[in-house]
């Protein structure tokens, strides 16, 4: 701290201009606070949406040829899958691998039973016409339990198949069907608690296993088995020429903003699954308006810099005489110096306390919407490492100036 009984202090802060000094303060508190506070929402934001399987950190997006008119191609070439993984922002592509064998899934639960499904309606008989997906384990938000299905390698009852779900089809169940016919609605923990069959249809020859649903998925808007299963039944039970190429695909993008993928998904005249470019738009305009505030703040912290560097220049220039006087009885530039040094310091740090302060205070206001979407809120750290940057970085430059201009007033050439 500066040494305010300093007989030498005492002289020189004869000439320093507290308005000045309180000018470059509050300016530069207004751009470091912005600054911060731009940094900080940033961070809040990309965490929630990363906590909810958003579209600001690495994303997944499902696409599909676009069908035009009828008998269009619906599968990806070698070549375009190959076009497709060179892309910057594709991290890994997944396969989706459609079941070629004719399905029917039926519901195993007698009329009036309740048991541990929780409810009670006449179910015998229910069934439907059914097809099924797969892709690879690491695309699923959430593997269920019992996924890794084999088959029975002696003959015989093969395992229980089990099928996750796409969380939207239970909403479409319990909003839509289960209105119209006057069924209950049911949750997750219920429907997965349903005994189902599945039935292959293989000609004349029907083949019946035990399936569960063992989950739903946000991600995934399909009815997807095990690899293992679709590959066992496919070579057992597929009808038809093999197809080559995959029809839909999973991409894992590590920029879900980034506007080119919106370009290459139109410039050749692929689908996204769901609203995943509205999402990687807005990202992308949340991207844009934070570097376009944090710009703003730097450049009001600059403009603050430049105010005190010509503060420092005028105060050294009032001093000038001052300053020779204190050199000739025998103080070193770098002593006398040291005044200024402190004062500098103390201001940017006192700045810099204030700017993080306002940063928490201002956050409150945004932390409670985040916690209402039971999101989890970023790390402060990066805001915290950005503020102690800022302080050393601008002391440093603050002290480099006034050496400077210290030393040349005491050769007499300010």
């Amino acid at each position: 701290m500066i040494r305010t009984q300093s007989p030498v202090w005492r002289l020189l802060k004869r000439n320093i201009s507290a308005g000045q000094i309180l000018g470059y303060a509050l300016a530069n508190f207004v751009g470091l606070a912005i600054v911060l506070t731009a940094v900080q929402f940033y961070t809040d934001v990309k965490a929630a949406y990363s906590t909810a399987d958003s579209s600001l950190g690495r994303d997944y997006l499902v696409i599909s040829r676009e069908i035009k008119g009828i008998g269009s191609r619906p599968n990806f070439t070698n070549r375009e899958l190959e076009e497709i993984r060179e892309q910057p922002w594709v991290e890994s592509v997944g396969e989706f691998t459609a079941s070629r064998f004719e399905s029917v899934i039926k519901v195993n639960l007698a009329p009036g039973a309740v048991g541990n499904t929780g409810f009670s309606m006449p179910l015998r008989g229910i069934s439907t016409d059914a097809f099924f997906e797969s892709l690879p384990d690491r695309f699923f938000d959430k593997l269920p339990e019992g996924w890794d299905w084999e088959p029975n390698p002696y003959g015989g009852p093969q395992p229980r198949v089990p099928i996750v779900l796409s969380k939207d089809y239970l909403t479409l169940f319990n909003f839509g069907f289960a209105a119209s016919y006057g069924f209950p609605t049911v949750s997750e923990r219920t429907v997965s608690a349903v005994p189902l069959s599945l039935i292959i249809i293989d000609g004349t020859q029907r083949i019946y296993l035990e399936a569960y649903i063992a989950g739903f998925s946000s991600r995934i808007n399909t009815i997807a088995v095990p690899e293992s299963f679709m590959t066992w039944a496919n070579d057992r039970y597929a009808s038809g020429a093999p197809v080559k190429g995959p029809s839909r695909l999973i991409l894992e993008v590590s920029d879900p903003g980034n506007p080119e993928i919106k370009a290459f998904m139109e410039e050749n005249s692929y689908e996204v699954a769901g609203d995943k470019m509205s999402s990687s738009d807005s990202a992308y305009f949340l991207r844009l308006i934070t570097g376009i505030v944090i710009g703003v703040g730097v450049l009001i912290s600059i403009l603050a810099f430049f105010i005190l560097m010509l503060s420092i220049f005028l105060l050294v220039q009032k001093s000038r005489e001052k300053l020779r006087d204190l050199i000739l009885l025998g103080y070193t530039p770098g002593s006398v110096a040291g005044y200024y040094y402190r004062l500098v310091a103390t201001v940017n740090l006192l700045v810099v306390v204030l700017a993080v302060v306002a940063v928490f205070a201002v956050r409150h206001f945004w932390s409670n919407g985040i916690e209402s979407v039971s999101a989890e809120e970023g790390s402060v750290m990066p805001m915290l490492l950005i503020a102690c940057g800022v302080l050393v970085v601008l002391t440093l430059s603050n002290v480099m100036v006034i050496r400077h201009l210290v030393r040349r007033s005491a050769r007499g050439r300010v």
